[in-house]
């Protein structure tokens, strides 16, 4: 009897086709549960359409499932980690205690969890966006960067260097906030944290009863200084020392420890500053975007595949490659309508290359961080070294030419996307 897995999913995730994809792959039923009016799935999954808001929402997906034999629940995208976990806890599947999920959703209830449990973490206050903007006060030491409670992607997150840049970052996030889905004390208070120099890394890895296996460790070789924090270029395998990987590995089990959980994906960010491990973001899902496509580079295996055998029960084997590799998320730098993206042929055809995809279409608008959501596009390369696929996407994105044209009026269309 083929296994039977419901995956919950925002509207706008483009994982989905992968899960969907990977589960016909391996022989399992896909029930696919999200919200909207037109159907997300496929010939090979059934669906059921739900209100995320409701906060009944759970109980009512149980319902709908009885008599359904289900071997578990996977939230592809930090909008549904916390739902999984409920749906999950009451069909009594293995899961992540749901309170567990909520810290990775909410940076302020994630850093007093934190602090709780000695992680090294910036020093760090919520405030009423409103008091912000009227006076500018905080007892931390410049710089500070302030960030939404609840959004990835380094939207709305600004370095501000003293009271005035404060004031103004909170204008500014006020307008970001004053849309924004979610708990009214999402859009009505913000975290601000001191600023904490240096690197920064991204850590995926994988829970099974508490244990933490890692799948990669990326560098970002592009300093992350702000006053706003676009990713850009991930690489792996790492080019820091073991000791300094074995710490972040650590710092991530200790997180893990101290939010509850307990199984499944974790993507983290950490920073390292006079040679500590600085802890700064953890989703309980996998990395977003196309770049899971990273993992399957350097494990053979694909992520979604990893995920779903988890979830199913089934044997997983993983293999480190040597083979290096890498992603540039490309920048939006301006904002306007997208025209065209010129010399992708001629970046395409250099050594180490393996595929350009340009994510928004022509005739849509690009906004910049901190407003914008979305990337324009990812540059994949591999090659033997670091250093080599490095080479490579900066080759490759100083051939890209981004040209658009100004607006001219507010009802274009904009396009959505999960972030790293």
């Amino acid at each position: 009897m083929r296994p039977c897995i419901i995956l919950i999913a925002p509207p706008s995730s483009y994982r989905l086709g992968p899960y969907i994809r990977t589960a016909e792959k391996l022989n399992i039923d896909v029930i696919v549960i999200s919200e909207g009016k037109y159907s997300l799935v496929s010939a090979i999954a059934s669906g059921m359409h739900v209100d995320f808001s409701d906060p009944d929402v759970s109980q009512q997906i149980v319902s709908r499932l009885e008599g359904r034999e289900i071997k578990a629940v996977v939230g592809t995208d930090d909008r549904t980690v916390v739902q999984a976990a409920q749906v999950s806890k009451a069909l009594k599947l293995a899961h992540n205690d749901p309170a567990a999920t909520r810290y990775t959703r909410r940076k302020d209830l994630a850093r007093a969890c934190l602090a709780e449990s000695s992680v090294n973490i910036p020093a760090f206050e919520v405030h009423p966006l409103q008091a912000l903007i009227d006076k500018a006060t905080t007892s931390l030491d410049y710089p500070c960067v302030i960030k939404p409670l609840a959004m990835s992607g380094s939207r709305g997150v600004i370095r501000v260097n003293n009271p005035d840049e404060l004031q103004q970052a909170a204008r500014r996030l006020q307008g970001i906030l004053a849309n924004a889905g979610g708990e009214d004390i999402e859009r009505s208070s913000v975290l601000l944290e001191t600023y904490i120099p240096g690197l920064e890394y991204a850590y995926e890895g994988l829970l099974n009863q508490g244990q933490l296996q890692t799948l990669a460790l990326f560098d970002k070789p592009e300093p992350m200084e702000g006053p706003f924090f676009e990713e850009t270029y991930y690489i792996t395998p790492s080019r820091l020392d073991h000791t300094t990987q074995k710490k972040i590995q650590q710092a991530v089990q200790q997180a893990c420890e101290a939010y509850g959980l307990v199984n499944g994906p974790v993507h983290a960010e950490v920073r390292i500053h006079n040679g500590q491990v600085w802890f700064m973001e953890m989703a309980a899902r996998t990395i977003g975007g196309q770049c899971a496509q990273l993992v399957n580079y350097v494990t053979g295996v694909e992520l979604e595949e990893i995920v779903l055998r988890q979830a199913a029960g089934m044997a997983l084997a993983l293999k480190q490659t040597q083979q290096a590799a890498g992603v540039l998320m490309i920048p939006t730098t301006e904002q306007g309508l997208l025209r065209r993206v010129e010399g992708i042929l001629q970046a395409s055809q250099l050594e180490g290359i393996e595929d350009i995809e340009i994510s928004i279409h022509e005739g849509y608008e690009i906004v910049p961080l901190p407003e914008g959501d979305s990337y324009l596009g990812f540059i994949f390369a591999k090659a033997a070294t670091a250093e080599q696929v490095e080479k490579a996407l900066r080759q490759a994105h100083a051939k890209l030419k981004i040209v658009t044209s100004p607006l001219l009026h507010q009802t274009t269309q904009r396009s959505s996307f999960d972030q790293i």
